[in-house]
């Protein structure tokens, strides 16, 4: 399974270690994670 992570580019407490919990779990599990760089215009460039 892979998973995109995608941010809007605002300020957002504690976006990090949300960041990073998806990250840790995801690697438990087998799962690619996928950083999304340049916002929404990215992710449908993908």
């Amino acid at each position: 399974m892979r998973i995109g992570v995608l941010t809007g580019g605002g300020d957002c407490p504690g976006l990090n270690a949300v960041i990073r919990a998806i990250y840790k779990s995801s690697q438990n599990k087998g799962w690619e994670v996928l950083g999304i760089q340049d916002g929404y215009q990215g992710l449908l460039t993908k």
